[in-house]
């Protein structure tokens, strides 16, 4: 072999040589790891107390029945406007009479013949008075005759007198009894009235067929009907609830008693998922200073706090909002128009504090400690330890470490 041929075989594998190994270092060289990222800024906060709450009329009237009596069938619905005073949502009759058995009947037939046989005593009273009480008018006018000719005395004529008066008297007192023997009867007959004697109960004057009208106490809206048809209630039974949906709605939000007392009197609320486009505005009225007992969906008792809620917004912008809805609240319990901010998905705990991996202008992770202030899940309040425009990296990974180079996976 020539010595040409052979340093240009030399040559060769030298090329081959040095291509075998910068492909094999290239494939094994350390690669960056790709990761998320994110970079610290500047803006609004907002950390919010997140619950579901339900709607409700703040003054609700309640129209019940003012006596016993039959309610009639109740013609309105839910959701007719009503006007105060003029608007009449029920009627009621009075109560039929009850079914009498035949002992209960005998005993009011017996009790009709002796207040029939009373005032037949009554009566003849009365015309045994009225004969007495003439003949003393008669004696009397024959005394004063007598005595202005001086055929009798003076005391004569007094006794005539007190004898008239006596049976003016007695005759007052007979008209009186008849008059009670004649209310012990009609007593006695209304007795015999049963659920059958509608019509002996009209002849007695008890008055069956007057209606008593239930009419709306306030201008508003029916919001339930309690009793809808035709029924015997005894008085204070309750017909309907009747509320101002327009003026007097607000939100009720049952809180965990931990939450709630973050919460104060006058925080606004944002008010969504009730349905409508726009998110609803309110503020906390009066926060309840007595925490109830509930069980969860999982079967865990929690203390739960009931917070209400005054609604900003005007009504025209809810009209569809009504009594019981259920709505999505976000109270707020703090914010900032403009505060140093960090992805919450970039931290980590180190040790006892919190820590993020900033990313240098070279691709290389370092472990950085932070000190923050609020979070609400999303952000997180950066108090010391980055700055803004600082790039973190999003979701560590376990494998991640200080000083390791990192690219981002966009690219």
């Amino acid at each position: 072999m020539t010595p040409a041929k052979r340093r240009s075989r030399l040559a060769l594998s030298a090329i081959a040589a040095l291509l075998v190994v910068g492909t094999l270092t290239a494939a094994f060289w350390p690669q960056p790891t790709l990761v998320d990222m994110a970079t610290v800024d500047r803006g609004p906060m907002q950390v919010t107390i997140a619950e579901d709450g339900r709607t409700r009329v703040h003054e609700i009237y309640v129209v019940s029945t003012p006596v016993a009596g039959m309610l009639q069938r109740v013609t309105v619905e839910a959701g007719d406007p009503v006007t105060a005073r003029e608007t009449i949502v029920a009627q009621m009759r009075p109560t039929n009479p009850a079914a009498l058995d035949v002992r209960t009947r005998e005993q009011a037939l017996a009790a009709v013949d002796a207040a029939q046989a009373a005032l037949r005593v009554a009566e003849a009273d009365r015309n045994s008075a009225a004969a007495a009480h003439d003949l003393a008018e008669t004696d009397l006018d024959r005394a004063r005759q007598l005595a202005e000719s001086g055929t009798v005395s003076r005391a004569a004529l007094e006794r005539a007198e007190t004898n008239a008066r006596a049976t003016e008297a007695a005759l007052q007192t007979a008209e009186a009894a008849i008059a009670m023997r004649q209310a012990e009867l009609a007593n006695a007959r209304a007795r015999l009235i049963g659920f059958d004697d509608l019509a002996l109960s009209e002849a007695v004057g008890n008055g069956f067929e007057d209606a008593i009208p239930l009419r709306a106490p306030i201008d508003g809206r029916i919001l339930r009907v309690v009793q809808e048809s035709e029924a015997v209630l005894p008085a204070g039974a309750p017909v309907l609830e009747i509320g101002d949906i327009e003026t007097g709605l607000e939100l009720v939000v049952d809180l965990i008693s931990s939450d709630a007392v973050q919460v104060s009197r006058g925080d606004p609320v944002l008010i969504e998922d009730w349905g409508g486009p726009a998110t609803l505005h309110g503020t906390v009225a009066r926060i309840a200073p007595t925490a109830i007992t509930k069980v969860s969906a999982l079967g865990v008792e929690e203390q739960r706090v009931s917070v209400d809620v005054r609604f900003d917004t005007p009504a025209e912008a809810r009209a569809s909002l009504g009594h019981g809805f259920r709505v999505e609240a976000r109270i707020v319990i703090w914010q900032s128009d403009s505060t140093l901010r960090v992805p919450s998905a970039a931290l980590f705990r180190d040790g006892g504090g919190w820590a993020v991996f900033a990313v240098d202008d070279g691709g290389i992770a370092r472990l950085t400690q932070v000190e923050l202030g609020r979070n609400n899940g999303v952000v997180a309040q950066v108090r010391s330890g980055l700055d803004e425009g600082d790039r973190v990296v999003l979701y560590p990974s376990a494998g991640l470490a200080g000083g390791d180079s990192v690219a981002p996976r966009d690219g």
